[in-house]
């Protein structure tokens, strides 16, 4: 789904950026890392619509938690963001490491979102017996 508003962001004439949460990280653990992190952010402000895709995915260290932190709160109330997740915000302390940067982050995030939370099997999946590994018979 992310996917496909960051298309439909684009068609209308929106830059976009997408990344994965992993990458995000990576992203600015380099920036950090050249001590460019502040010109990076402030680049990022630039861009009215960033995809963070596959949060929870794998969990995050501290620093890394605090870089996707640092990401949302420089774009809360100022930019879009889009967030994908197969994980509740519940079990966002566990992936974040700290349960008072998740919850200050779900915070931000929420304040003035759409949650659109999807139910049913995989799209990927939709062909697959999972039991034979097999794509399904029609």
């Amino acid at each position: 789904m992310g996917i496909a508003l960051s298309i439909r962001a684009c068609l209308a004439g929106h830059r976009v950026q997408f990344r994965t949460a992993t990458e995000w990280v990576a992203a600015l653990a380099e920036a950090q890392r050249q001590g460019r992190l502040e010109d990076e952010l402030r680049r990022l402000e630039r861009i009215p619509l960033l995809v963070v895709d596959e949060v929870g995915y794998i969990p995050f260290d501290p620093q890394a938690a605090n870089l996707m932190f640092m990401l949302v709160s420089r774009r809360y109330e100022r930019a879009s963001m889009i967030v994908t997740s197969n994980k509740p915000f519940s079990a966002w302390g566990e992936i974040f490491g700290d349960d008072v940067v998740a919850a200050a982050m779900i915070d931000r995030l929420v304040h003035h979102a759409e949650i659109v939370a999807l139910k049913g099997d995989s799209y990927r999946l939709k062909d697959r017996d999972l039991a034979r590994g097999a794509p399904a018979e029609n």
